[in-house]
């Protein structure tokens, strides 16, 4: 046993608020799908949009939308795939060390994800909307299991982020509307790898959760009638997460840790600090035709608020502080798309975008392999009444191929050298209904 294969106790419990492995579909761990009928056009022109109340979620004010009471319900069906191969993992971080055994090839880490949205407007006058909403802003799901060779960077990871927004929107005249809301988020988080060191290993699981609170604002502009702009700004949100960290199969292993001087794996409360980032959408939608819609969205995601992890094992854990540091960068999202109403009826939509991730090279790691993703749109809506509306939309998303290479970072003195390679993408099926009373 070489002596930095003596710290790989202190496993990689960390970084469930970014691990990318299921979150296929939007760059970081963002979950973009919020209106089927937004998806079907990638987005292009949401915060502009017209179309329905579902676009509220990028920018409050067109809550404006609703004319009458409105019930809007939306849901994505995720459904990644990612192989990772030419896994090579070593128990020191340092020069020379052993190699992890262990499977070099993971086609199943990633799991399909449903993300539900839901729109809830009601008229308090001619001009004045109040609205409910129900979003998974942020959110993944994924497992390698215990067998592949990079198990003490990470095994499962989870994060569900659910925001409850109550908004106001107002339409100052017949061309501007101004909006805005409050949110309460619900944020849970699972991750585990394996702990200890070859020969001696066992398992680590930590829960966390916290509920914090958020805010959203938003302008709708038509100063040239068919020419429609929008502005929204989603606020950052801060959680204090508080949870515990439990250890399976780890007698055997705390003996051989006695033995060398090293405090024991015990379970204990764990605490951290994390911002999930702020969202700013920049929309423009043109009537090119009385049929033909052309949209343009730039969105700006505040990525480098989540500068990193710093798990506290509290008392009476004598364990180290865990970390993972992300290097992070703020990163914008680009698309364009076509609305067409073919007729009176039925509306139909494409788009396309270029989705830049936050990752470094530097710093990608298993729970962040994450890249740059081009999306391609359809989708389209059909009117059964003036009260009732179906939208169906499917997006393909391709993402670059990545490559981890943890071999020279001082933090991972604790879990060792890893290499792998990443080929990703996704299929969303959206569906959604809209209904007035």
């Amino acid at each position: 046993m070489t002596t930095s294969s003596k710290f790989l106790f202190r496993a990689s419990l960390v970084a469930a608020s970014v691990a990318a492995a299921s979150s296929a579909y939007s760059a970081g761990f963002a979950l973009n799908d919020h209106s089927a009928t937004a998806s079907g056009k990638a987005l292009a022109g949401v915060a502009a949009s017209n179309a329905d109340i579902s676009a509220s979620f990028w920018n409050p004010a067109l809550f404006v939308n609703a004319k009458e009471t409105t019930v809007f319900v939306s849901g994505a069906y995720v459904m990644p795939s990612m192989d990772v191969t030419n896994i090579a993992a070593n128990n020191a971080a340092a020069a020379g060390g052993t190699a992890i055994v262990g499977s070099t090839t993971n086609s199943d880490s990633v799991d399909d994800t449903f993300v539900p949205s839901f729109y809830f407007a009601k008229p308090l006058s001619d001009k004045t909307v109040a609205g409910i909403s129900l979003n998974a802003p942020f959110g993944l799901s994924g497992d390698y299991g215990d067998d592949w060779a990079g198990r003490f960077h990470a095994t499962e990871t989870s994060l569900q982020d659910i925001a409850l927004s109550f908004s106001l929107a107002h339409r100052i005249n017949s061309w501007a509307s101004v909006g805005a809301s409050v949110q309460a988020h619900k944020a849970e988080v699972v991750l585990a790898s394996a702990v200890g060191f070859v020969g001696r290993e066992g398992d680590g699981r930590i829960e966390a959760d916290d509920t914090s609170y958020g805010y959203s604002l938003g302008v709708a502009l038509e100063p040239i009638k068919g020419t429609r702009l929008g502005l929204g700004y989603r606020s950052e949100v801060d959680f204090d997460f508080k949870g515990d960290v439990k250890y399976t199969n780890v007698t055997g292993l705390n003996a051989a840790l006695t033995g060398l001087g090293q405090p024991n794996l015990i379970n204990t409360t764990v605490s951290d600090s994390i911002t999930l980032p702020s969202v700013l959408t920049l929309s423009m939608e043109h009537d090119l035709t009385q049929k033909l819609i052309i949209g343009f969205s730039a969105i700006k995601t505040g990525w480098g608020a989540l500068d990193g992890l710093n798990i506290d094992f509290e008392s009476p854990s004598t364990q180290g502080n865990s970390v993972l540091t992300f290097g992070f960068e703020d990163q914008w999202m680009y698309s364009t798309g076509l609305t067409y109403a073919y007729s009176d009826k039925l509306t139909l939509r494409t788009g396309v975008a270029m989705d830049n991730s936050p990752v470094t090279d530097k710093y990608r790691s298993a729970r962040t392999p994450d890249g740059d993703r081009k999306w391609i749109s359809v989708g389209g809506t059909y009117d059964f009444n003036d009260m009732t509306s179906a939208t169906l939309a499917f997006t393909h998303v391709m993402i670059d191929d990545v490559s981890v290479n943890r071999t020279n970072l001082t933090e991972d003195t604790a879990r060792g050298k890893l290499k792998a390679d990443y080929e990703s993408s996704a299929n969303v099926v959206s569906v959604a209904v809209n209904m007035a009373f």
